[in-house]
């Protein structure tokens, strides 16, 4: 996996939940619940489907990510594709194969590849879980506060990328 796009050695601090993008599935801003307690990071989808199989395992599927809570909610169609199939342990012990990921997120002047697993998130209050390996190397987390990086979340792409 590709390293980051900013100097590691000054790592930067992020809150509990925080707002970040996954520009290449064309998410501009989706709340997460940062958790050093989950190794994984999980995004809800909705309607996944097989889109194609490719010979060498791999597929490419198609998904709705809904942005929002509040009616009418906005959805981005999503494709991806499928690198393997994880089986997933959550808190209370409930095991699930999970469709498994590999794309871009932007949280605040960090931009970098991350490994996300494919679930239905509908009964959790956090559309996205940002665990410990997106985190690793990057960031450190202060739980007692959120929203650090708002800003940044909400600064236009080209603003980030000039370095400002």
């Amino acid at each position: 996996m590709p390293a980051s796009r900013r100097a590691p050695e000054t790592p930067v601090v992020i809150g509990w939940k925080e707002y970040l993008a996954l520009p290449e599935l064309g998410i501009p801003r989706i709340k997460a619940k940062v958790d050093t307690g989950a190794r994984s990071s999980a995004l809800h989808v909705e309607g996944l489907t097989v889109l194609e199989r490719h010979a060498d395992g791999t597929a490419e599927v198609g998904f709705e990510v809904p942005l929002g809570r509040l009616e009418p909610i906005q959805r981005v169609r999503c494709t991806a594709l499928v690198l393997r199939h994880a089986r997933i342990t959550d808190s209370s012990g409930n095991s699930e194969v999970r469709p498994v990921i590999v794309t871009e997120m932007r949280l605040g002047p960090v931009r970098k590849q991350v490994v996300l697993t494919l679930t239905d998130r509908a009964g959790m209050l956090f559309r996205m879980l940002l665990g410990r390996k997106a985190l690793e190397g990057d960031f450190v987390v202060d739980v007692s506060r959120k929203y650090l990086l708002r800003r940044a979340a909400e600064a236009p792409l080209a603003a980030l990328e000039a370095g400002r």
